[in-house]
Order: C-alpha cells, then structure tokens, then sequence
C-alpha cells in the first residue's frame, strides 16, 4: 500500500492579506513538490461539525460563522484572518486529519499526510489564533480515541512554534502523549520544560534560537524518544511544521532539510516498533517557500519509505 496525501483545492481558498506569510502559495508550491512521488491520493472531506465539537464548544464554531465575511477579510486576532473561503477551508483540513485516522486504522494506509490549510496546532479550545482555525492534530487523536477506541495516541509537533492549541486541548487527556519542540523565546510564549500536562502527559523540549539539527536530534534522542516508548501509542500523530528550516523568516534556528528527513524516520521506525507503523501526518508551518517544498517532499519520502 502506498503513503495517502490528503488535500482539497478548497484549502487554496483561504486568502489572508498581501504580504502575510501563510500565503496560498504555501500549499500550492508544497502540492507541486509533491507531484512526482507516486502516492495515493484522497480528497479532503469536509469534517462533520460533531467533528470539530470534539475538541472545539459549539459557542466558539458558532464565533467564527458569526464572523466569517462574505466578502473581503476579517481579522480574528492581530495575525488570523478569514476571508469568505476560509471556514471551508478549514473544515476540509480537519475533515483531512479524520480522514487520514480512518485509513491507517482501517488497514486502507500504512501512513498519510494532510496537505491543508489553514494550519492548526496554534488554535485553542475556544480561541483562533497564529494563524489557526481549529486544532487539526489534536482532532486527529480524539477521533481515534473516541471514535475507534484505541487507548493511548501520542502526538509529536517539530513546527519551531510551540503548539500550544494542541497542548491546551489535550491537556487533561490522559490517553495522550503530547510532545513538543519549538525555538524559545519565540511565539506563542508557551512550551517550557514545566509544562507537563495535567496527568504528566505532556513534554516540552524548548530550543535555543540559532541551535541546529544536531542539537534537536540529542534531545529529542533524550527527552522524546524515551517517553514514547515507555507510553506505547496505538497510533503517532505528527504536527508537521518547517519553519525551523535555517532560511525561514519567522525563527532563528538552523535545521536543514535532512533534519526533517532525519525526525521523520526515527519516528516511523518507533511507530513500526510500537504501533504497527501507523502514522497520521498534518501540515503545521513552514513560510520559505522553497524550504518548506524540499522539507516536505523529504518527510513525505520518509513515510513513503516506512510504508513499504
């Protein structure tokens, strides 16, 4: 069976701002890079509103609808912004995290990759922000949780940012692992050591600016690896951001393509020692264009080959 990359055309119509980052060109350079490999490609579903109320109150998806403009962009906070494409967007990118679930557990995928937009892991329980609309990731572990029954998902983030959207959300979960890496000091201001989760199901692995992948894979050859396995997922989720890429222009550190290569096979090769191989990958960030292709297209390729 071959790797899924998931997408929709409609993740394409969510139109920030002249200038700002996370840009259509994002995922349209990314989806470009990605033509060559021989994947199975799916078309995003739109997710179900139990869907989203999952790890979202209905008061706050009724927010955002209440806010989405028919024309022209509304700011949701000082860097999130709906245009009329957005929430379609949106609920297509989470329609894709569920999807992918579906298939790895129901033996149609070895692995997969949500190749969305907007991203998610910024986005709290009942605040968007940094860019994110609803919490993809988190939502991926939920849906396995409580609609396939598994008993322990882990969800693992390498977007420089720290993803603190997924940690507010899984916070009180105990059936999860959340483990995270991102530049500190940087955005959003969260993500130290300390911040352990309400049952210790949470790990925080700061990183200094200007450190490079070799510093990165020490710890999480360290902090994270360990902690997987002792935890034993059923399933790993990935929170695939590339903005610690040397040339992004959002953080300071110094990863290189390899990095993500190097991250994303180490943890295919524990999901094959812990959980049958299957892996569910999201698109987080990642603003250079040409970093953000050659970094994907590597992480891609690792699933690929961890599928065969």
């Amino acid at each position: 069976m071959k790797t899924a990359l998931i997408s929709h055309a409609e993740c394409l119509g969510h139109v920030t701002p002249d200038g700002h980052p996370e840009r259509v060109a994002r995922l349209e350079h990314l989806l470009n890079a990605l033509e060559p490999l021989d994947l199975n490609r799916v078309s995003a579903p739109m997710a179900a509103e139990d869907d989203i109320l999952r790890i979202h109150p209905a008061s706050y998806l009724a927010g955002l609808r209440a806010a989405a403009p028919t024309d022209g962009l509304r700011a949701v906070d000082g860097d999130t912004w709906l245009s009329p494409g957005s929430l379609d967007a949106a609920f297509r990118g989470a329609g894709a995290a569920v999807r992918a679930v579906d298939m790895v557990l129901g033996g149609d995928a070895p692995n997969a990759f949500a190749a969305v937009r907007p991203p998610g892991h910024h986005a709290e329980t009942d605040t968007a922000m940094g860019f994110c609309l609803f919490g993809n990731a988190a939502l991926a572990a939920k849906h396995a949780l409580d609609h396939h029954g598994l008993s322990r998902v882990a969800v693992v983030d390498f977007d420089v940012h720290h993803g603190n959207g997924t940690q507010d959300i899984l916070w009180e979960e105990r059936r999860t692992l959340f483990i995270s890496s991102q530049q500190i000091p940087l955005f959003p201001g969260t993500g130290q050591a300390h911040e352990t989760g309400a049952f210790d199901n949470v790990v925080n692995i700061p990183l200094p600016p200007g450190s490079d992948g070799s510093h990165m894979r020490r710890e999480w050859e360290t902090h994270a690896f360990p902690r997987l396995r002792a935890f034993k997922p059923e399933l790993i989720v990935i929170s695939a951001g590339f903005d610690a890429h040397a040339d992004d222009p959002l953080a300071n550190l110094e990863w290189q393509v390899e990095d993500f290569a190097w991250i994303t096979a180490e943890l295919c090769k524990l999901a094959d020692e812990l959980c049958e191989g299957r892996v569910v990958s999201t698109l987080e960030g990642g603003y250079d264009l040409n970093a953000l292709s050659a970094s994907a297209r590597a992480h891609v390729q690792e699933l690929m080959k961890a599928a065969r």
